[in-house]
Formats: C-alpha cells, structure tokens, sequence
C-alpha cells in the first residue's frame, strides 16, 4: 500500500542539510507573529474562552474584540519598550473595523503579512474559483492600504486546500507560514514550475494551542518561550534555525498574561546581539538569496 503524499517536499534529514547562517554570522533567527483578526458577529468561526452559546454568542464575541481595542495596544507598549519587530498577520477586515490598528503596526516598521479576509471563516474548504477569490480580495485590501503587496501568507485557521501553495505562488507570494514540521525553511513545489517557500510557523509556541486548548496558564506558555529559546540557542550552534512566536491579542493581551509574556520578551532581549531578531519576510528573503540547493 502506497500512502497519500502531498508531493510538495521530499524527507530531508536536519543533520545531513547543507549548512549556512543567518545575517552577520547569527545561527538562531527568532520573530514574533501578532494574529489581527476580526471576527463576524453572530456567525462563522472563533476562538471561545467558554463554550459558546446560542448566536449571537456574545461572551466569546466581545473576549475576541478586547484584543483589538485593549490588548493589542498593550502589547505594542511592551515590544516599543524592548525595541522588538513584530509580523502583524492580518485579516484584511481589519482595515474596516480597526484601520488605526494595522496603521501603528505600519508606523512601527512591523510586516504586515495576508492573514485572510475573516477567521470567520476558513480558507481551505473553499472550491479553487472561490479560493482564489479570498485571496485577491485580501492581498488587494493589503496592497491598496501598504502601497505594496505582502511577502507572506498565513491561512485562517491554518485551512489549506490540496490547491493553497499552488494559488498562493501564482498570486505571488513568495512565503507560506502554517506549517510547523520543521525548524528550517523549506521550499515547495507549486505547479506550472513555481515554488514557494514555507517559514517555519509555531504550533506549541502558539497561544492558541497552548492556553485555549490545553488550558496552560500565562505563566507556563511564558517558561515554554524561555524554555524553547535557550534550547534553541544551544542547538543552533550545530544548524541555523528559526523560532517563531505566535500571538493573539485577545489572548496574551490580556493583563495577568501580558505580565508573564514580558518576563519572556526581556529574556530573549538580553541575548538580541547573540541572535537575529527579525521577520518571517527577511527570512524568506535571506533564504531566497542563498545559493541554489542550500534550503531544502
């Protein structure tokens, strides 16, 4: 019996990749991924705090719109303080309900990378005409409002079809986050030729995962961070490798978390001039300008 394959890479084994290094010699790139999401009211899909009611579902409703009208904005307090980048995913909807949110990531120097129209809904369901369709209308509400196209993409929900890389190179996109089987780049295959580059995206460093739906406190999603990072900065020693962040306002912006979050931030920010704080775009372009071969 022959498995299913998604055919987009093949089994390359960590310690037999070519090796290489990140700007100035850095072997540990880390970002971090702050998801602006806006949700429909009354309908479609969301995060919930408790189990969800009859719509209009208002306690998980207004817990998810506390991160764009409080807890973003602390956030943002506590990454100026550090001096630390963000990646702001956003949901292109966001430019309709909260413009002045996605203007202080722009005004901050933050990548700004297509996350969507809604996390209402999911992508991955959608036929191919109506996919592509999502993805226009998010990349053009993004590329109207930046004055130039994202690099990047992150599926709501993580919702791919058998078809997202191949719509997403042909949109041109030249990353994908969503996938989180490795701690390196690597390029997949796209029809018609193209390829497109997936950047490591964190499901256990996720708020998500980690406080949601496995019910960890702030304070242990925190020690996870600290934990993975100095891990990480002993093993990158060996091999390059990339550490992302994944954050919702909504979630880690809320204060009794925000306090441990914090604690995280500043031990990563001692250690900025052993390692390279960036963005997932830098590192696609990074790896983009290696020699052929060098990412797997």
């Amino acid at each position: 019996m022959k498995l299913r394959h998604h055919d987009r890479y093949d089994y390359a084994p960590l310690n037999e990749r070519p090796n290489y290094s990140w700007p100035a010699g850095k072997r540990l790139a880390v970002y971090f991924a702050l998801n602006l999401e806006h949700f429909s009211f009354g309908e479609g899909l969301g995060a919930e705090l408790a189990p969800g009611g009859p719509q209009p579902d208002v306690l998980n409703y207004a817990w998810r719109d506390y991160g764009n009208r409080a807890g973003a904005w602390y956030l943002q307090d506590a990454f100026d303080a550090l001096e630390l980048p963000m990646a702001a995913l956003v949901n292109s909807h966001m430019y309709d309900y909260a413009p002045s949110l996605v203007a202080a990531h722009r005004k901050r120097g933050d990548e700004i990378v297509g996350h969507g129209r809604t996390n209402a809904e999911r992508q991955g369901t959608l036929s191919e005409a109506e996919e592509r369709v999502l993805i226009g209308e998010a990349t053009g509400r993004l590329t109207e409002a930046e004055g130039r196209a994202p690099e990047g993409w992150l599926c709501p929900w993580i919702s791919h079809s058998h078809l997202t890389p191949d719509l997403l190179a042909e949109a041109g996109y030249k990353y994908l986050l969503d996938w989180c089987m490795d701690d390196q780049p690597v390029w997949f295959r796209c029809r018609g030729g193209r390829r497109i580059l997936a950047v490591p995206y964190p499901q256990e460093l996720n708020d998500i995962p980690a406080i949601v739906a496995r019910k960890e406190n702030g304070s242990d999603f925190a020690d996870m961070i600290v934990d993975q990072f100095d891990e990480m900065i002993e093993l990158s020693e060996k091999r390059p490798l990339v550490m992302g962040v994944a954050l919702h306002a909504y979630i880690v912006g809320q204060p009794h978390r925000l306090r441990h979050l914090k604690r995280a931030l500043r031990h990563i920010a001692q250690h900025r001039d052993d390692i390279w704080i960036t963005t997932p775009g830098a590192i696609a372009r990074h790896c983009g300008d290696l020699p052929a071969g060098t990412i797997p």
